[in-house]
């Protein structure tokens, strides 16, 4: 068997490795510039187009930690001690009399003078109102420092950042209200073959339905693309021609099927005869015939065009290639290893990507791998990662990446 970190031989055809950092070579070299500033509410999703950096400590000062009283542990020394004064979040202290102790509520500023937080549960009111600790004490206890999190001039969020709901919220806790972002990248998304009809319309003989533009149109507007439906091409060269001259103004053109060698596989044929062909024919399964080059100087990623295939060469090698585009750093999905529940025991020359999930801990696979059978997916919560050249018995590991890692 072939050791799991080993590609085997794949001949002709690109290892995928090859051709990604090929993707992103090219991502590098045409990151979007153009940026715009957004209010918090309307970054979600959006990539930093620049260093975040803090304006303010935080905390701002010494704040408790707990519910309880602030003293002065030098002050101390066991006897009980009379409450000068209540602080609640929100409110300026005074400095804190020497021999007392201060009633004080988590968040709020501890007052100066006071070194050490008691919390409630071991602090003994009396009657009088004065109070008795039954714990040990210590300098620091239960405060926390001013610029625990973050100080002046601390880089938070280096430009590159995708902005989620906890960046955001970091955002605004430096009193950020807008942010610089990068400006979406733009994709056309064009389907190819007179097969294909969209969803509510009849269908004719030889006929099916286009999920491919539905599922890939709703997958961009999770990364934040600008999509531009560009419909379905016919079977004829020179309208192929002509809707690629189109879309002149894009960022990329995304499409799906004729990118083989078949006689009716146009989109290939233009890019061949009319524009510049970076790769072709990768070691991957599904999705061997992904097609990458620029038609006139606009970016075309090709799509092989069944369902399985669209799925597996969009999400490994597409995605990380928009993301790279806006500036993102970190675009490869995070892969884990975990026991095959299946046996492989026929090894292929090309990178496997089966639709399959973890049940008991162990990956397993749906019972068709077929390139055509997108209900795969639907029922996969990951896909698993076989080797070149490799096989397989159940217990051995194998890569598992999270459909959750590949769709946001």
């Amino acid at each position: 068997m072939n050791p799991a970190g080993k590609p085997g031989k794949t001949g002709s055809l690109m290892p995928v490795e090859v051709a990604l950092a090929r993707l992103l070579e090219m991502a590098e070299s045409s990151k979007i510039p153009e940026r715009l500033r957004l209010p918090l509410a309307q970054a979600e999703g959006r990539v930093l187009a620049e260093d975040l950096i803090s304006t303010l400590d935080l905390p701002p000062w010494p704040n408790s930690a707990m519910d309880g009283y602030a003293l002065r542990i030098a002050d101390w020394t066991g006897e009980l001690l009379p409450v000068s004064q209540k602080i609640f979040a929100g409110q300026a202290p005074e400095p804190l009399k020497p021999g007392t102790c201060a009633r004080i509520f988590t968040g709020a500023p501890v007052p100066s003078g006071a070194d050490c937080v008691e919390m409630q549960e071991n602090a003994e009111v009396q009657a009088d109102e004065r109070v008795r600790f039954l714990e040990p004490l210590s300098v620091g206890q239960n405060i926390r420092p001013q610029g625990q999190e973050t100080t002046v001039g601390e880089l938070v969020l280096p430009a590159g950042t995708r902005l989620g709901p906890i960046e955001l919220g970091l955002a605004a806790s430096l009193g950020c209200a807008e942010l610089e972002v990068v400006r979406k990248v733009r994709v056309a998304v064009l389907s190819t073959g007179d097969e294909l009809v969209e969803p509510g319309q009849g269908l004719g003989p030889g006929q099916i339905y286009n999920s491919n533009r539905v599922l890939l149109c709703s997958w961009l507007w999770r990364l934040g693309c600008e999509v531009i439906d560009a419909g379905i091409l016919p079977d004829n060269l020179s309208t192929t021609r002509a809707r690629l001259e189109e879309l002149k103004d894009v960022d990329l053109i995304l499409s799906t099927g004729g990118v083989s060698v078949g006689e009716a596989d146009f989109l290939g044929i233009a890019l061949r005869e009319e524009g510049e062909l970076s790769l072709w024919k990768l070691a991957i399964k599904p999705g061997k015939p992904l097609t990458v080059g620029h038609f006139h100087g606009v970016p075309v990623i090709g799509l092989p065009g069944n369902p399985a295939s669209t799925l597996v060469t969009f999400a490994l090698l597409t995605r990380p290639y928009l993301l790279r585009r806006q500036g993102v750093k970190e675009v490869e999905p995070l892969k884990f290893q975990v026991p095959a529940g299946f046996d492989w025991p026929k090894a292929g020359n090309r990178r496997e990507y089966l639709r399959g999930r973890l049940e008991n801990g162990r990956a397993i696979i749906y019972k068709n791998q077929s390139s055509g059978v997108l209900r795969s997916a639907a029922w996969a919560d990951g896909l698993v990662e076989v080797l070149e050249d490799r096989t397989l018995v159940a217990g051995e590991y194998v890569s598992f990446i999270a459909l959750s890692e590949l769709l946001g």
